[in-house]
């Protein structure tokens, strides 16, 4: 029976990360669409003003906590979240279980350079996946059928969409029920670390949870979006107060 902690509205997997991949396996033994979403603390805090967003993330297979801001305000509820389980570290546990099963993967979103990067990396780092199709993320809504049909052409069993959310949960919940896959993962910024596009923080700071204040060093421009932890911890905490109401 699926375990959940409803944080803000939103129902986050109370898994750890190797119960997040035993998931993954029976995904990849299915023959279903199986949605995995990865909110931070500034997706959920989107999905309380975004009514769309707050529906498609409910209707999800597994939503990790990617955020360590998403552990902290578990807390508040009374039924903590076990750990923070990344969306990076997820996909990494996919693309190996898919390597023993020579599994067919569709890479979505970045840039060209980006995203072919990735699929080559990939290829090397994982032998046995079948990477049998990739596009960029600089499309058109115009175009969205046509790369359905071609990612169900390819005959992907994995999906990842890296077109930053909440694009990326929004495009996967419009064609749930066209695509063929067996996993439609929302990756971020993934395709680009998977490319060495840009670097993971040091495994210091991802132990630590504090991989968002890595990226504010890097980027200072991130300052705006940083804000929105301390907010989304605020909003948590009353939820949580009044929900005991």
């Amino acid at each position: 029976m699926r375990k959940t902690v409803k944080i803000v509205g939103i129902e986050v997997d109370k898994l750890d990360f190797l119960e997040a991949q035993e998931k993954v396996a029976e995904f990849l033994e299915g023959d279903s669409l199986n949605m995995i979403f990865t909110p931070n603390s500034e997706m959920l805090l989107d999905a309380v003003k975004d009514r769309e967003l707050e529906n498609i993330l409910n209707e999800a297979q597994l939503v990790i906590p990617d955020g360590i801001g998403v552990v902290i305000a578990s807390k508040f509820y009374g039924t903590p979240l076990k750990e923070r389980v990344t969306g990076v570290d997820l996909s990494t546990k996919i693309l190996e279980l898919g390597a023993k099963k020579n599994s067919r993967l569709f890479l979505l979103g970045a840039s060209e350079e980006s995203v072919t990067g990735a699929a080559e990396k990939i290829k090397e780092r994982f032998q046995g996946i079948d990477v049998v199709g990739v596009r960029n993320g600089y499309y058109s809504e115009d175009e969205e059928e046509q790369i359905i049909d071609e990612i169900n052409q390819s005959g992907a069993e994995i999906l990842f969409v890296g077109l930053g959310a909440p694009r990326q949960e929004k495009l996967i919940y419009k064609y749930k029920d066209r695509l063929g896959v067996k996993i439609a993962l929302g990756f971020g910024g993934g395709i680009d670390i998977f490319s060495g596009t840009v670097k993971r923080a040091p495994e210091f700071y991802q132990k630590a949870g504090l991989e968002w204040f890595y990226r504010f060093i890097k980027q200072p421009s991130r300052f705006m979006r940083i804000t929105k932890l301390p907010k989304f911890i605020l909003l948590a905490m009353v939820d949580a107060a009044t929900s005991k109401y």
